[in-house]
C-alpha cells in the first residue's frame, strides 16, 4: 500500500486509543482507517477472532498483546482489558485495540470506550464490517430479500454468565422476525431452537452455520430448527459461528459465489416462481 491512499486520514496519536473492527476474517474487508492504525500503532491489542493476516500489516515493531476472550477457555477479565488500555495510552502509545467484526455489536466495545472516558483517555471508533452481515455474504445468504423479509433480528446465544439469555423474548422474536441471526449460539442450539420452535417457529424451517466466516477455513452447514442440534454435533463443527434462521437460508443454492469459483452449480433463484405469482 502507498501513502498516497492514507493521505489526509486523521493520525492515531500518542496517548490514545483506536476501538477498531477488523471485520469477519478476509483482511480484503479492513477499513482504510483500520489499515492506516495497523501502520502507525505502537501496541496492538487483538482478540481471538481477529485474522492473523491482519495483524501482518502492522509495523515491525509494533508490540502484539493477545486479550481473546473464548466461551469456556480461561481468558482475561473484560475490566482488565480496559484498564490496560488505559495503562499503554497514558504511557504515551498509539493504542489500537483491534475486534473481530464491529466493536459495537457483541464486541463489547461500548464497555471498553466508557472506561477510557472514565479516564480521560483520547479515543476514535472505526466500525468493522460485522460477521452477522459480512460472513454471511461470504456464504452466499443475504440477510434481507425483498420477497422474503423486511426485518431482521440480530442476537447473542449467551449472556455474561455463558447461558442462553433469559431476558431475549424468545416467542416474540419467533413470531415478529422473519430472520434471526445469532452470535455465539451454536453451543446452545438446542434450547434456542426449542424456544424458537415453541414461540411458533416451523421445525422445518431452514437454518445455517457459517464456522471461521470469510476465511479460508470458513464450512457452512444448512439444516433446520428441528435437525440443527443433531446435525451440528455430527458435524464435528465448533465456533466460532454465525447462526441464521430464515428463509434466506435457501438462497445460498443460488447465490453461493465462493462455491462457485470451486466448480458448484448454481441454482435458478429458489423465490422466482413467488414473484411472477406477486406480479401476475
Amino acid at each position: 500500500m502507498t501513502d498516497a491512499i492514507f493521505a489526509g486520514l486523521p493520525e492515531l496519536e500518542p496517548g490514545s486509543v483506536w476501538l477498531v473492527g477488523a471485520g469477519p476474517g478476509d483482511p480484503g474487508l479492513l477499513t482504510l482507517h483500520a489499515a492506516n492504525a495497523l501502520r502507525h500503532a505502537d501496541v496492538i491489542v487483538h482478540d481471538a477472532l481477529v485474522n492473523g493476516d491482519c495483524l501482518k500489516l502492522a509495523k515491525p515493531d509494533a508490540t502484539l498483546e493477545f486479550a481473546g476472550k473464548r466461551g469456556g477457555k480461561p481468558s482475561p477479565k473484560q475490566r482488565d482489558i480496559s484498564l490496560r488500555l488505559v495503562e499503554l495510552a497514558r504511557a504515551g502509545n498509539r493504542v489500537l485495540r483491534l475486534k473481530g467484526g464491529d466493536p459495537f455489536v457483541f464486541g463489547r466495545g461500548g464497555e471498553e470506550a466508557l472506561t477510557l472516558v472514565e479516564h480521560g483517555i483520547p479515543f476514535r471508533i472505526v466500525p468493522g464490517i460485522t460477521a452477522g452481515i459480512g460472513g454471511l455474504a461470504y456464504a452466499g445468504i443475504p440477510v434481507t430479500h425483498r420477497e422474503v423479509n423486511h426485518a431482521v433480528t440480530f442476537l447473542t446465544g449467551h449472556d455474561s454468565s455463558g447461558v442462553v439469555p433469559d431476558r431475549i423474548n424468545w416467542e416474540g422474536i419467533a413470531k415478529g422476525s422473519p430472520v434471526i441471526v445469532m452470535y455465539m449460539a451454536m453451543k446452545h442450539i438446542g434450547q434456542i431452537a426449542a424456544n424458537l420452535i415453541a414461540g411458533g417457529r416451523s421445525p422445518e424451517e431452514p437454518v445455517a452455520f457459517v464456522c471461521n466466516a470469510a476465511t479460508p477455513e470458513q464450512v457452512v452447514l444448512e439444516t433446520t430448527l428441528l435437525r440443527a442440534e443433531a446435525d451440528v454435533a455430527a458435524s464435528g463443527l465448533e465456533p466460532p459461528a454465525i447462526v441464521i434462521v430464515g428463509e434466506v437460508v435457501r438462497l445460498r443454492a443460488a447465490l453461493d459465489w465462493l462455491g462457485a469459483r470451486d466448480g458448484r452449480v448454481l441454482a435458478v433463484d429458489p423465490f422466482a416462481d413467488r414473484v411472477l405469482r406477486d406480479r401476475a
